[in-house]
């Protein structure tokens, strides 16, 4: 990224709890407040039903380029205690509803596996609420390990996306 003084970093934010808009453009304002990070652009935002259980509110999502000298883990860090401070109670219910979702989807074009982290995000590849923001903001983009993520979201199922107008 030119005149970059960190890591191009990409965040998937979603929600579907508690004025779901709202809460997303909230998230947006604290990115840019990040320590060390410079948020650079976000996409628009996409309504999408819900992966696993049906039984809550469809989720509206977005996906954030992030410019950042932190490190992946104090990062990570930073984000969960975004989620928490807009309310995000961690119940170990897998996909289930939140105020506010932050995934590390991509940091630079790093590999990492830890017990905390794992990028480039598991699944990201089949998630059309990830994958249709994400080639609105970085077509050329290549996500290491699958390739580019125009293919990768031009064979990925929309599940009923739609993208919301501002």
């Amino acid at each position: 990224m030119p005149g970059s003084s960190g890591h191009p970093i990409y965040i998937g934010l979603g929600s579907n709890l508690q004025h779901p808009i709202g809460q997303l453009r909230i998230a947006l304002g604290r990115l840019e407040s990040i320590p060390g990070s410079r948020l650079i652009r976000y996409s628009s935002l996409y309504r999408t039903r819900p992966l696993g259980p049906t039984d809550q509110p469809d989720f509206v999502n977005a996906v954030a380029l992030l410019d950042t000298t932190l490190a992946p883990l104090v990062l990570l860090d930073a984000l969960q205690d975004m989620e928490r401070q807009q309310g995000r109670v961690r119940t170990g219910e897998r996909w289930g509803p939140r105020t506010l979702d932050l995934d590390l989807l991509l940091y630079d074009d790093w590999h990492i596996e830890s017990s905390r982290l794992r990028v480039p995000h598991p699944g990201l590849h089949l998630r059309a609420f990830v994958l249709y923001p994400l080639a609105e903001i970085a077509a050329d983009l290549e996500v290491p390990g699958l390739g580019s993520v125009v293919r990768l979201r031009d064979v990925c199922d929309p599940l009923g996306i739609e993208r919301l107008r501002d």
